[in-house]
């Protein structure tokens, strides 16, 4: 726009009102923003007044606990906007919930539209050590999320949102989880960025979410690496999930998930010890760009819900599909050791796969090789349709190398007559 001489003046004007409504209306979500109109600051020794000021929370507040140890029983917030939660750093300030008398969150955040949690670590509750429900704009940064005992007495989830909309996970480590370090369920836009997960059953879950990014993050020495899936009865189906450019490696822990909801048919139990990435009954997913090394059952396993759930096709509805469809994986770099992890000889499907690699070596050409990088189950939608296409789903397979691909053939594991898994990749090598 070209202004008279006489409107110059006008010029720092329009662009300081420029400045401050592009600020405000934009989708930076580094965190850093001090735009809140309460702030309140707490340190060691304050914890009953902590407790009582999250029952209290007005819109638009700042906590500040400073550095040092608290200890508490749980913490809540609720029905409230625009919340923060921040620490002096994340090896100063440190949220303890070993203390806790019963089985629930450690932090629980509820219909809070507008929350930011950064720079501290929270360790030790019985249930989920942060869980974040029917919530959007989400922000967990510079979080350690921890068990100090990884075993099944951890609780399940480290990092927890459920039913969100507009979710930011970076810059976290979890370690411990009976189930997930990091566990994205049932929520709408999600990026999961430079983060760590170890010594988790999963680093990773991504369960019935749509249009989620994983990247830059580094999942190692747990049972698997990262798990993309949906469930049926839930309120979602999932998908349009892209991973990229991230480090999966020696995950290979025995897999110590509790009974119950956790060691069920549709639990992470059901991962085999030695799993890089698990897709499961997901569809629009891209992985690519990624280093998937050393987990040494499988680096890929593609798999429908009818591997793990003989009823799948009675839970079918427009929220759930049990066949994976529309999966492309390309330009990742594939290693596996020597060996099966030992944790994997005494897992059920530690075993199948154990199993698999050994039907390959009868094949005098494939004397001594292992299992195949990426490891398809082979069910199709065919199962349902009645039709006999090579690839009725759009698996798409950019691979080069030796070794890579075997279609389990999974319907026919229990007839040895009929059982004939193969390693043929072509028709799942879309141009």
């Amino acid at each position: 726009m070209k202004f008279l001489p006489k409107q110059y003046y006008l010029l720092p004007c329009l662009l300081g009102c420029f400045f401050i409504i592009s600020c405000n209306g934009s989708n930076d979500k580094s965190g850093t923003s001090d735009n809140y109109t309460n702030s309140l600051t707490f340190a060691p020794g304050d914890e009953a007044r902590i407790v009582e000021a999250f029952l209290s929370l007005t819109d638009n507040t700042s906590i500040l606990l400073k550095a040092g140890n608290y200890s508490f029983d749980n913490l809540s917030i609720a029905q409230v906007n625009h919340i923060r939660i921040i620490g002096e750093g994340k090896d100063k300030t440190t949220l303890d919930f070993s203390v806790q008398s019963q089985g629930g969150e450690g932090i629980r955040v509820t219909n809070v539209n507008g929350f930011t949690i950064t720079d501290m670590t929270i360790r030790d509750s019985k249930g989920d050590l942060l869980k974040i429900n029917k919530s959007r704009d989400i922000i967990i940064n510079n979080l350690n999320a921890v068990w100090k005992t990884a075993d099944s007495t951890s609780g399940g989830y480290a990092i927890y949102p459920v039913m969100c909309k507009n979710i930011l996970i970076e810059n976290c480590y979890a370690e411990g989880s009976s189930d997930a370090g990091i566990y994205v369920g049932q929520s709408d836009s999600a990026i999961v960025r430079n983060c760590k997960a170890a010594k988790n059953v999963a680093g990773c879950e991504i369960e019935n979410t749509t249009h989620a990014e994983v990247y830059n993050n580094e999942f190692y020495d747990n049972t698997a690496g990262f798990l993309i899936f949906d469930l049926p009865g839930l309120s979602q189906k999932g998908g349009h999930v892209k991973a990229y450019k991230n480090f999966f490696h020696d995950n290979n822990h025995r897999n110590f998930a509790r009974a119950g909801s956790f060691g069920t048919s549709w639990g992470v139990g059901n991962a085999a010890p030695g799993s890089g990435v698990i897709i499961l009954a997901a569809s629009h997913i891209e992985l690519y760009d990624n280093r998937i090394i050393n987990n040494n059952s499988s680096a890929i396993t593609l798999a429908s819900g009818f591997a793990v759930d003989e009823k799948a096709a009675d839970k079918i509805n427009d929220q759930y599909a049990p066949v994976s469809k529309n999966i492309r994986i390309y330009n990742n770099t594939l290693e596996m050791g020597d060996a099966f992890p030992a944790p994997a000889y005494d897992h059920h499907i530690g075993k199948l796969l154990v199993a698999i690699e050994q039907k390959l070596q009868q094949d005098n050409n494939r004397k001594n090789k292992r299992i195949p990088l990426i490891m398809y189950d082979g069910i199709s939608s065919n199962i349902l349709t009645g039709g006999s296409s090579a690839n009725p789903d759009s698996i798409c397979i950019t691979q080069p190398g030796e070794n890579m691909f075997v279609n389990a053939d999974f319907l026919n594991m229990q007839h040895t007559d009929k059982w004939h898994p193969n390693t043929d990749m072509q028709p799942y090598t879309c141009k």
